[in-house]
């Protein structure tokens, strides 16, 4: 049937050659029964706006995915690590550096105070905030990070605010536990050499409560012996102890990256959320080796990009990509505009 409008509270209907109307038409013209009319043909939703999570355990470069489809999908990072959001600790934290952001903007990496008790209920109202802002400027939302108690928060498991106002689409990239093991060990190897004792030192405090705040990060309450004790022991002790003290940050990290992923298999399982997992074993193994480009693009970022693509659909062409004028999909480019 044709649209239907009211112009001047008279119902005014385009003209069609092979219907006649009787302006007395019960059905039609008595303004009384307008609401009943109408209710037969009810408006169609609104489409939601999407917003993309990137998620996976310490180590398997979920940061380093959601950089690659921001670039392509003119996207900006929320950063959902709980220990990321304080101010500081940028080797322990393991927060990406200026170059790996490439110029996409990031959301809550840093800004809390270190002392402050950050909650998820804190997290779930300022990354809605910066969604709603992010979408406003014609970007995606791409919310990335390990700690999942703050996804399942703002997701929400009767369906949260964020899930009835957003499209959510969920990347995994999930990595062998044996092969991220080794990947863990020689990353803390390399964040010694960047000065993580160097960095834990500058915090450290002798009445510190470890269970607030950024010293709830791994690498800092297992200095904590040595740093009350270095002054007392001789260069061999010392030695020992750090030793002892780096085993302890890699088991603790494993354990952690085994708690990380069975919360997110739980998404799956439990909850019912469609992930779209992406295994990173292999470009792991290859990064180890020599660096792992083309494996990485391959098995990691190619499917991802594929996801997100059928995901954004036709709302790609209202991205609007702040670092050139338009999205680029893989090695397409779609031109929506100019920068602001």
């Amino acid at each position: 049937m044709a649209s239907l409008l009211y112009l001047n509270k008279a119902l005014v209907l385009p003209r069609e050659p092979s219907v006649k109307f009787r302006r007395d038409h019960p059905q039609l013209f008595n303004l009384s029964d307008n609401h009943a009319f109408f209710s037969r043909f009810p408006l169609l939703p609104t489409p939601k706006p999407k917003a993309l999570f990137v998620l996976g355990s310490s180590g398997t470069g979920k940061s380093k995915l959601a950089v690659s489809l921001a670039l392509r999908f003119a996207g900006e990072v929320i950063n959902s690590d709980k220990m990321q959001v304080y101010d500081g600790l940028h080797v322990i934290t393991n927060k990406v550096t200026a170059d790996e952001c490439a110029g996409v903007p990031h959301h809550l990496l840093g800004g809390v105070h270190p002392d402050a008790d950050f909650s998820a209920a804190e997290f779930c109202r300022l990354a809605t905030t910066i969604a709603d802002e992010i979408v406003a400027r014609g970007h995606l939302p791409i919310i990335a990070g390990g700690s999942n108690s703050y996804i399942k928060k703002l997701i929400g498991v009767d369906g949260g605010d964020f899930s009835r106002r957003y499209d959510c689409c969920f990347i995994w990239v999930d990595v062998d536990l044996t092969v991220l093991d080794e990947f863990v060990a020689e990353r803390v190897d390399k964040m010694v050499e960047k000065g993580l004792v160097e960095e834990a030192r500058g915090i450290f405090d002798s009445a510190a409560d470890y269970t607030k705040g950024v010293r709830r990060s791994i690498g800092l309450p297992e200095l904590d012996k040595y740093f009350r004790q270095e002054a007392e022991v001789d260069e061999a002790e010392r030695t020992a102890m750090l030793e002892e003290a780096f085993g302890e940050i890699k088991a603790n990290t494993c354990r952690l990256t085994r708690v990380q992923r069975e919360k997110i298999r739980r998404f799956e399982v439990e909850d019912g959320w469609r992930l779209h997992r992406v295994d990173a074993t292999a470009a792991v193994v290859r990064r180890r080796e020599l660096g792992g480009g083309m494996v990485w693009e391959e098995t990691v970022l190619g499917p991802s990009i594929e996801t997100v693509r059928r995901f954004v659909g036709g709302t790609a062409a209202g991205l609007v990509n702040q670092r050139g004028g338009g999205v680029a999909i893989a090695e397409e480019t779609v031109v929506v505009g100019t920068t602001k």
